[in-house]
């Protein structure tokens, strides 16, 4: 590594840095027939290696541009396709890892998803609306060996109007908030699993553990959205064999219940105001006994 004090600076040194290009928009349409099949993807890029030189004395000879890179997804798109996104994802990734001043390379994928249009009752052969919730998919390749893969969803909205309490909870002076029997619980799931190794049934892994983790949402009694994200990440890795842990962010949507008396009117808990900020943020990661360590610089 190159000092600061023989670049010219003044006895520092240069950390960590990485690069890459982010948000390349891509949408690929499969004109196999009649009926189109698009996918939807914004793909990230970012490598780190040895990079000294150019942060230090501009010598841009090692550096992979990242209009290459964006060029590179592009050809690629065209030359192996682009699903399952996971496969994708990693071919991108062990491509930019090989390049000799890479030491390692990530790409992260967000796959929007789109629906058929019904016209007359049957589905459109290609007009589609989009769907909620994004498909993600994030690839670590370290030069040399390591490779990590990783998959989820984000921003899911779910909501349940109830089946869900919050009581019991640690009280002192600055408390205000009331215990409740009987809340809406809702969030805006970011869920991701990491996978033990490189290869499985990708399309059907996603669809299994994103049904699980919906239909885990829905039937769980909550007493806690902490209980319910613990529930999730269980019931994804039960129907994800090959995942080895689940990691969760769900940021708690509050809805307040409107005081109508002003109007002389009740409210048997029928109209409520969304409340976008400040919000409650509930983390967590749940994990199978034994489950190896995740790549330390591998970002979810």
């Amino acid at each position: 590594m190159i000092t600061g004090s023989e670049s010219g600076g003044a006895g520092v040194v240069l950390g960590r840095a990485q690069y890459g290009k982010s948000e390349v928009r891509l949408l690929h349409v499969d004109r196999d027939g009649p009926r189109h099949r698009i996918t939807d993807l914004n793909v990230s890029i970012t490598l780190a290696g040895d990079l000294a030189e150019t942060y230090l004395t501009g010598d841009n000879a090692k550096v992979l541009t990242t209009d290459t890179q964006k060029n590179t997804v592009y050809a690629f798109a065209r030359q192996f396709g682009v699903t399952p996104v996971e496969e994708f994802g990693l071919r991108l990734a062990r491509h930019f890892a090989g390049v000799p001043s890479v030491g390692r390379a990530q790409v992260r994928i967000e796959q929007y998803g789109w629906q058929r249009i019904d016209v007359g009752g049957e589905p459109h052969p290609h007009s589609f609306e989009r769907l909620a919730g994004t498909r993600v998919a994030s690839v670590h390749v370290r030069d040399g060996g390591g490779t990590e893969i990783v998959a989820g969803v984000d921003d899911l909205v779910l909501l349940k109007s109830s089946g869900s309490e919050f009581r019991g909870f640690l009280t002192d002076g600055y408390t205000t908030l009331e215990p409740t029997q009987d809340r809406i619980l809702a969030t805006a799931v970011r869920g991701h699993w990491r996978f033990a190794g490189t290869e499985a049934a990708w399309d059907a892994s996603f669809a299994g553990a994103r049904a699980a983790l919906v239909e885990t949402f829905a039937a769980i009694y909550s007493r806690s959205l902490q209980q319910t994200l613990y529930a999730m990440g269980e019931a994804v890795l039960a129907a994800c064999p090959e995942a080895c842990e689940a990691r969760f962010s769900l940021p708690n949507k509050h809805h307040f219940l409107v005081d109508l008396g002003p109007f002389g009117l009740d409210n048997p808990g029928e109209v409520f105001y969304a409340a976008d900020r400040p919000y409650g943020l509930i983390e967590g990661t749940v994990c199978r006994p034994g489950a190896p360590p995740g790549e330390p610089e591998h970002q979810w």
